[in-house]
């Protein structure tokens, strides 16, 4: 994440653990708190868990595009509208939402998002035709909408910044494995089953992993885990809390670059999790069934590319904070060129080779971006910012992808469409390009800005 000022994230020693302190007790010793290593991890292990059934809640739809197509003689432009109305939602409400977070409590808020979204899974179970279905869909959207950028607040506030990176990478990640299972076992289930079975299912395990969540994870422990405390908390015990004003989230040009080059790439690599089960039914004549298994196959090298490349960018940036930006910037350009080859050849195993290199490094900026934002603005508005961020992610990428996809599909066909987009990467890089120019200024604007809000606290 870069060198932020030192009272931006500092590192903790950790005591000794206990499964039974980790998963018991409320109790800390106000006077020195003990901070064991295993419990950031469970923090993390069980949002990230959250996030999967997320993921496989909003994107089973994909795989059961080819019944729903059938069933109600949908367009593929309807069909597109039940997963955008999704990313829609998520980017007019996640800013709001992660606000209201900061303020009222991240667990609870996370807790009753999942709740939201898996009861409003149920709903499309029993839908009964599209505009049922889109409704349902609606309260999906809604449900989900802050989650990614709360839930990755609440898991870097227990971790020191040197893994940062590393941490939002395979966080978000989550977004594409939990879209992998999502597609592939939805795609099992509505062919042996129903599809209306693949939604339920899902939002079961949403209901499960949510009290699981909300028995395990509290405020009082994660306050006693917090990285850097001293930056939202005060000096003295008895002080109030040090915030910064919610406008220093758009006041710096380079958190701004961030939110531009984060949406824009993730452009590309939406489509490829929404389309891609349609694009093997229809270019390679697979069956649904089987299109939804291989299609979870390149969803899987999204979520890995996503983990992999948060690995390569903390090591690359350890002593160059300006290296995030330059990796970031590096995966760009190598998915724009793998997939524009890519879907300009004909089916066939070059194709497949360069589609699977252009997907592992599709969302590969995601966890340098997040990094990035997260090292540009104070830990008392954090959750905010990512929201902005996941804002940019899907007004800018998960929204419009597969919306515009499936217009121009039904005017260009599906392949055509698919020709197209990876010339998004450009915007993207620029973005970056600028970004990495402004990130030296832009942290020492945090800087002053943290400086006065500890002076008027």
């Amino acid at each position: 994440m870069g060198n932020p000022p030192a009272s931006i994230g500092t590192s903790v020693e950790l005591g000794p653990d206990s499964p039974a302190d980790v998963l018991g007790s409320d109790r800390i010793d106000s006077a020195q708190p003990r901070r064991r290593p295993t419990y950031p991890w469970v923090v993390f292990a069980l949002t990230f868990a959250l996030l999967l059934s997320d993921y496989m809640s909003r994107q089973v739809l994909s795989a059961v595009f080819p019944f729903l197509k059938a069933d109600w003689d949908l367009s593929d432009s309807q069909l597109a509208s039940l997963t955008s109305i999704v990313a829609l939602m998520v980017g007019l409400l996640t800013f709001p939402l992660s606000l209201l977070a900061d303020r009222w409590g991240r667990v609870r808020s996370l807790a009753l998002m999942a709740v939201i979204w898996s009861i409003a899974t149920l709903f499309c179970a029993v839908a009964a035709n599209y505009e049922q279905m889109l409704a349902a869909r609606f309260l999906v959207g809604v449900g989900e909408a802050a989650y990614g950028s709360v839930g990755i607040a609440l898991v870097l506030s227990v971790f020191a910044p040197r893994i940062h990176s590393t941490l939002s990478g395979a966080f978000m990640a989550g977004g594409s494995f939990g879209s992998v299972v999502g597609v592939s076992l939805g795609g099992v289930i509505a062919v042996h089953l129903s599809w209306r079975w693949s939604f339920a299912a899902m939002a079961v395990l949403g209901l499960i992993l949510v009290a699981l969540f909300r028995i395990v994870v509290t405020e009082r422990r994660l306050a006693a885990h917090a990285v850097d405390q001293d930056v939202a908390s005060p000096a003295r015990p008895d002080a109030p809390p040090i915030r910064v004003p919610v406008s220093s989230l758009f006041t710096n040009p380079a958190v701004w670059c961030a939110y531009l080059g984060g949406g824009l790439q993730m452009f590309t690599a939406a489509v490829l999790l929404s389309w891609t089960p349609s694009f093997f039914n229809r270019e390679y004549g697979m069956a649904p069934d089987k299109a939804g298994l291989i299609a979870a196959a390149f969803v899987m090298l999204i979520g890995t590319g996503m983990v992999v490349c948060g690995i390569i960018t903390d090591r690359v940036s350890r002593n160059n904070p300006s290296g995030k930006w330059s990796s970031a910037i590096a995966y760009c350009v190598i998915s724009l060129t793998s997939l524009g080859i890519a879907f300009q050849l004909e089916p066939g195993a070059a194709q497949l080779t360069l589609i699977a290199l252009g997907a592992f490094f599709s969302a590969g900026s995601s966890g340098p971006t997040a990094a990035m934002v997260a090292s540009l603005t104070h830990q008392s508005v954090r959750a905010s910012g990512l929201g902005t961020l996941t804002v940019a992610n899907n007004i800018l990428g998960l929204a419009t992808g597969p919306f515009i996809v499936g217009i121009l599909a039904d005017r260009l066909g599906l392949i055509g469409a698919l020709q197209l987009t990876p010339l998004v990467y450009v915007l993207a890089i620029v973005a970056l390009f600028f970004g990495r120019r402004l990130y030296a200024a832009g942290l020492d604007k945090l800087a002053i800005q943290s400086a006065a809000a500890a002076a008027k606290a």
